[in-house]
């Protein structure tokens, strides 16, 4: 389905990232991952190559602007200025998240929270987002995808968390008014709760309240089948500015997750009354009566 074409995951040693670099290699593409842990990028690596792709490792640290910096000169060398698709994913504030929850904003160090969680996030995104459309824009093409989540929205987790996402979403919509024009679309995408490995080995091995929006949740490769159908989509450019769901492009294209099933919309009645504690009652709402997206829209109105 993309063969021939290149490709950037940032942060794809696990997670998310791991999942999408892993399904970008397998339509064909040759995938660029990025990540601080060689023996991560190692095992990512063989993967995609198990399964037909082409990955280049680049062990980094999206925290250091000279490393930014030089992949991009590096694709730009390497693959004759081409670059396709930009996945920028990296975020290094999960652990910092996790060990903060339950205090508040002001009993946390304000400097270390915010550079933690929206340093190589909200900034690396926009320091890639930057240099790699100019790779785009010469070449009058191009899609970048930033992943973003809900919480952008309304709280979640933290202060420093919400801020991130919401800027993030709003960065896309930015770009995307300049970018247009050349071609090159730029987009969010919101996976619903994802059971990543550290969830898996952290959340999900105890009973917690918490535990409730991730048991129904995507594996890491959802997101990754709903990137290739994006990057394949002609029309994408129609897309750009926009915020998009997992879930809505599964639909759209006909795909489930890699264990078969189609991961709870969080905008579905019967996930928010599952995540509730309304189990027996969530049983008798059907999937597909949802939140529709202008109430969601208004949930964050700020007038």
């Amino acid at each position: 389905m993309l063969s021939g074409s290149v490709c950037l995951v940032t942060g794809a040693a696990r997670g998310i990232g791991k999942g999408i670099a892993l399904q970008l290699g397998q339509a064909g593409a040759t995938v660029y991952i990025t990540g601080r842990t060689e023996k991560n990028l190692l095992e990512c690596s063989a993967e995609i190559k198990k399964r037909g792709g082409n990955p280049i490792i680049v062990q980094m640290d999206h925290a250091n602007d000279a490393d930014v910096e030089n992949l991009f000169e590096r694709i730009k060398k390497e693959q004759n200025g081409r670059l396709d698709v930009l996945v920028n994913n990296a975020y290094a504030g999960v652990n910092q998240i996790f060990t903060s929850s339950g205090k508040k904003f002001y009993e946390t160090d304000p400097f270390k929270t915010w550079d933690v969680i929206n340093g190589v996030g909200l900034r690396g995104h926009y320091m890639c987002t930057t240099l790699g459309s100019r790779l785009m824009v010469a070449r009058g093409e191009g899609l970048i995808i930033n992943i973003s989540s809900p919480g952008g929205l309304r709280y979640l987790f933290n202060v420093a968390y919400g801020i991130g996402k919401a800027a993030v979403d709003r960065m896309s919509a930015d770009c995307a008014v300049e970018l247009k024009d050349k071609n090159v679309a730029v987009i969010t995408l919101w996976p619903q709760a994802v059971r990543t490995e550290y969830i898996e080995e952290n959340m999900l091995t105890t009973k917690r309240e918490s535990n409730k929006m991730f048991e129904e949740g995507e594996t890491i490769e959802f997101a990754g089948k709903a990137v290739v159908h994006l990057a394949a989509d002609k029309n994408i450019i129609k897309r750009t500015g926009k915020i998009v769901n997992t879930v809505d492009v599964a639909n759209e294209f006909g795909f489930k997750d890699i264990d078969g099933t189609l991961p709870s919309d969080f905008r579905s009645v019967r996930y928010v009354l599952y995540t509730a504690g309304w189990r027996t009652l969530s049983t008798y709402v059907p999937e597909f009566i949802k939140i529709p997206n202008f109430l969601i829209h208004f949930a964050s109105y700020k007038f």
